[in-house]
């Protein structure tokens, strides 16, 4: 299994990179955003990396930080949920805003993605919630602070008060969190959504 990958990027088209190592090989790795946008051509870069083999082909899929690669081996772990869906659904957000999307079921936010319909998000909630829950500490950034807390509460009271999850996330996303409480919070919330 190859884990990390260093070495100088040769090319990125925001999807997929050429990294050249010391030894003088270049691998192709599939790259979620966040590991995209740390690929400058030219420049020296390690990546968390996850190794897909079948029958014809190895694929290699490159990671920013231990906790996408992590998020993304749980989302592989679900059955329809192949590898190039879970890099596609690290593109919805960061690993705390997937977490916590899972967390609360929110179908909507998973279905942006193409290839996942709502029975496969469905799928997704089931078998990962409870292992999120229990990943949470593990996830570094998803750790739970008071303002994810926050800003859960609020989407949650923005839904339950009629608007879409689409909309609640989006003008929580305007938002800033720090030093509020969720009263507060959901109050700013309200004077922009409308």
């Amino acid at each position: 299994m190859i884990a990390l990958i260093s070495g100088r990027v040769v090319n990125n088209n925001g999807s997929e990179v050429i990294v050249m190592t010391a030894g003088g090989v270049g691998y192709r790795v599939m790259v979620s955003p966040g590991a995209a946008s740390l690929c400058i051509a030219g420049n020296d870069v390690s990546l968390e990396t996850y190794l897909v083999v079948r029958e014809d082909v190895l694929d290699l899929f490159g990671f920013a930080n231990d906790s996408e690669k992590k998020l993304f081996k749980n989302l592989v772990s679900v059955s329809g949920v192949g590898p190039k869906t879970g890099l596609h659904l690290l593109s919805l957000g960061s690993v705390a805003e997937i977490a916590l999307a899972i967390g609360r079921g929110d179908l909507e936010f998973l279905t942006k993605v193409s290839g996942i319909g709502k029975k496969t998000a469905e799928r997704i909630v089931v078998e990962l919630r409870e292992k999120m829950a229990k990943e949470q500490k593990s996830f570094g950034e998803v750790a739970l602070d008071g303002d994810n807390v926050v800003v859960n509460d609020v989407v949650e009271a923005l839904i339950t008060l009629g608007y879409s999850a689409l909309q609640a996330r989006e003008v929580v996303k305007q938002l800033d969190p720090k030093n509020k409480t969720s009263e507060q919070l959901l109050r700013e919330a309200l004077q922009k959504i409308r």
